[in-house]
């Protein structure tokens, strides 16, 4: 059975088709999204910084992964993703970031994986693709699903004002978000 918190060694680099170039200076949208904390979060109402790391979908203890998922650049890494956000949790939020995870898969899949990683922040559920269309987020075609690129936005008051794309590998994009605040202050 598959490992979800390994990264093969021989995973396919995603290149930038620049379907990310259009984000920087969008305002977030005032969606109101499902979260693992059994609540609702208005991305439109956020204040200060905001990150939101958007991701196709986490794999499932003891469920295969779709059928030539590591062969599809960027879309393997999910878990390890999130868990380093996890693990750098408490570094982001004393530099000044409240983090959001987000996918399309519904809150009920996801609340098994934010339950069996302990993640500390919610995990948004995009299922009616309401953020996707509004934000024209990348997306890729896999086992008959339209999922979300990985694709990490920084907003500030509900401005997004840096973006991760493409990100590689999927572990490394906590430490790209913690370089940018460091060196852009508010």
């Amino acid at each position: 059975m598959t490992n979800l918190n390994q990264l093969p060694t021989d995973l396919p680099i995603p290149q930038d088709d620049g379907a990310a170039d259009h984000l920087v200076g969008m305002h977030l949208p005032a969606i109101s999204l499902a979260t693992t904390t059994a609540s609702r979060f208005n991305l439109g109402e956020s204040t200060g910084r905001l990150v939101i790391y958007c991701y196709p979908m986490t794999g499932q203890p003891n469920v295969a992964l779709p059928e030539g998922w590591d062969q599809i650049p960027g879309a393997r890494g999910c878990t390890p993703q999130s868990c380093s956000f996890r693990d750098h949790y408490q570094e982001l939020r004393a530099l000044g970031a409240e983090v959001v995870g987000l996918s399309v898969q519904s809150t009920e899949y996801q609340q098994e994986m934010a339950d069996r990683l302990h993640l500390p922040f919610p995990v948004l559920s995009d299922v009616d693709y309401r953020l996707q269309q509004a934000l024209r987020l990348p997306t890729f075609f896999a086992a008959g699903m339209t999922l979300l690129k990985r694709v990490t936005l920084i907003a500030n008051n509900g401005v997004i004002e840096a973006v991760h794309y493409p990100i590689f590998p999927s572990d490394s994009d906590p430490a790209w978000v913690m370089s940018y605040l460091k060196n852009n202050p508010v």
